[in-house]
């Protein structure tokens, strides 16, 4: 009976040394590129005395994330510019470009299996420019706000993932028109994504 113990622990022990390692280590570097969808909440807040609606976009996002302990990483998120029309009831119909560089700090969990849930937390800074509003001269202040996210990883090579995830953004712009305060946007949007991340 007591060598059957031993070899089953010994056999315990030898399996779960051969499960896939999966976990990213202090020290790593991924570079992520792919697409996201900036959905704005609905009701965008009072601007120019109606209330704004703000249309949703896709573009390009890039990400850098360095791993300053075990499953610990500091990402910086990047796009290219997402475009967005503001219908105003009455008034017309505004456009704007905004870029949303964020800094996260992110914790991945671990296991034996290749999928690798993460959650983040960090703080994000909005810039609007070529903004639009028929012949007038619209401007959006730029913004600091907290963000958060969730995503998962599949594993699909000894360097590559796909990943999939969600983030939100706290994001108000005072806007005004010919020099003149029109109201807050209140924008607070979601970024559903999906990319390739790669480890160097």
């Amino acid at each position: 009976m007591r060598v059957t113990v031993k070899t089953l622990l010994l056999s315990s022990a030898l399996a779960v040394c051969a499960l896939p390692a999966f976990a990213q280590s202090q020290g790593d570097l991924t570079f992520g590129i792919g697409v996201g969808s900036v959905n704005p909440k609905s009701g965008n807040g009072t601007v120019a005395n109606v209330e704004a609606d703000i249309a949703s976009d896709e573009a390009i996002t890039l990400t850098l994330e360095y791993f300053i302990r075990d499953y610990i990483g500091i990402e910086l998120l990047a796009a290219t510019p997402f475009e967005h029309n503001i219908n105003l009831p009455g008034v017309g119909t505004a456009r704007t470009k905004h870029l949303p560089p964020t800094l996260s700090v992110n914790y991945h969990f671990t296991n034996a299996s290749p999928w690798k849930p993460y959650v983040g937390l960090g703080i994000n800074y909005t810039t609007f420019f070529e903004e639009e509003l028929g012949a007038n001269t619209l401007e959006l202040d730029d913004s600091f706000g907290i963000s958060a996210q969730v995503g998962v990883d599949y594993k699909i090579s000894e360097t590559g993932w796909l990943r999939a995830n969600i983030r939100w953004f706290d994001i108000d712009t005072d806007a005004s028109l010919n020099g003149a305060d029109i109201g807050t946007a209140e924008i607070d949007p979601f970024l559903f994504g999906v990319a390739y991340v790669h480890k160097f």
